[in-house]
C-alpha cells in the first residue's frame, strides 16, 4: 500500500475536521456552543414603565413650576412632567376646547372658576400662593418712574397685560382704586410678554408681578408701589376631570401645596395663600 506524502496527509486531516464541525443552519456559533447563552436583542427588552403628566400653568409660574416638576419627577421615578405655560385666560380657552391636560394652575380665581363652571375641575381647586404687582423698568430706570401715578405721565411708554389676563385685571383694579388712568402702548397676552417688552427696551415700564422682577435679576429695575395691595392675586391649582391618570394628577397637586412646594414658591417671592 502506498504511503501518502506527509503534506498531503496533513491537508486531508484538516479537511476532515472542518467537515465534522460545519453546520447547514447558518446560526451564530456562540449560540450552539455548550454553556453559552445568547444576549437578548434590544427589541426583546421590556419597555420602561413611564407615565407622563401634562400641567397647564400660568406664565408667571414658569420658573417655580419647572423646579417643582423636577423635584416631583425625582420623587416619582418613571414619571415625566410636561408643561404648557401661557396666560391663564388662554389656557382656560384651550382646556374648555378639549386640549389634553391633567392639572391646571391659574394666576387668579376668576379664570379657575371658568374651568370649575365647565365641570372640568376634579374636586375643589386649592389655593397655593399669592402675588402682587410691581413696576419693571429697564436697568437703571432711565425714564425715572418712581410711582404708580408716573405710569400715566405723558411721554412714558407703558406695557400692561390684556384685561382678561390676571395681571391685566389686577392693573385695572389698581387704576380704579387710585383714579390713575394708564394709556398703555400695548396690552400683552401674558406677564412674560410684558416683561419681554421691558427687557428688550421697547417700553419705559411694564406692570408685572413681584416674582417676575425677582426672577429677571439685573435685567430690570423694580419699582414697588403701596397701591399694589389693592389687587392681590390668589393662585389656585386643581387636577382636571379628564386627567389620563387621576391619581398622579392629584399627587402633583398635593406636592405643589406641600412644604417642599411652598419653599420653592416662597424663594421666588410668592406670598402664602390666604388662611
Amino acid at each position: 500500500m502506498r504511503r501518502l506524502h506527509p503534506l498531503v496527509a496533513t491537508a486531508a486531516a484538516a479537511l476532515l475536521l472542518a467537515g465534522c464541525g460545519s453546520t447547514d443552519q447558518g446560526s451564530d456559533p456562540a449560540a450552539s456552543s455548550p454553556g453559552t447563552t445568547a444576549a437578548p436583542s434590544a427589541s426583546s427588552a421590556a419597555p420602561a414603565d413611564e407615565r407622563t403628566l401634562t400641567v397647564f400653568a400660568a406664565a408667571s409660574l414658569k420658573g417655580t413650576f419647572t423646579e417643582i416638576g423636577q423635584q416631583f419627577e425625582a420623587a416619582n421615578p418613571g414619571v415625566a412632567v410636561t408643561f404648557s405655560f401661557a396666560g391663564s385666560s388662554d389656557l382656560v380657552t384651550q382646556i374648555t376646547s378639549g386640549a389634553p391636560a391633567d392639572v391646571f394652575a391659574s394666576a387668579d380665581e376668576e379664570n379657575m372658576q371658568k374651568v370649575t363652571d365647565a365641570g372640568l375641575a376634579s374636586g375643589t381647586p386649592v389655593a397655593f400662593a399669592t402675588n402682587t404687582l410691581e413696576i419693571a423698568t429697564p436697568p437703571g430706570n432711565p425714564a425715572g418712574v418712581t410711582s404708580f401715578a408716573d405710569l400715566a405721565r405723558p411721554g412714558t411708554s407703558v406695557v400692561v397685560c390684556a384685561p382678561q389676563v390676571p395681571c391685566g385685571a389686577a392693573a385695572a383694579e389698581v387704576e380704579q382704586a387710585t383714579g390713575v388712568d394708564i394709556a398703555p402702548v400695548s396690552e400683552e397676552g401674558s406677564v412674560t410678554d410684558v416683561l419681554g417688552k421691558v427687557t428688550s427696551g421697547e417700553a419705559d415700564a411694564g406692570l408685572v408681578y413681584v416674582t417676575d422682577v425677582t426672577g429677571a435679576g439685573d435685567q430690570v429695575t423694580g419699582v414697588t408701589f403701596p397701591e399694589s395691595a389693592q389687587a392681590v392675586n390668589t393662585y389656585p391649582v386643581t387636577a382636571l376631570s379628564g386627567a389620563a391618570d387621576p391619581e398622579l394628577a392629584a399627587s402633583f397637586v398635593t406636592f405643589v401645596t406641600s412644604a417642599q412646594g411652598e419653599a420653592v414658591l416662597a424663594a421666588a417671592g410668592f406670598g402664602a395663600p390666604p388662611a
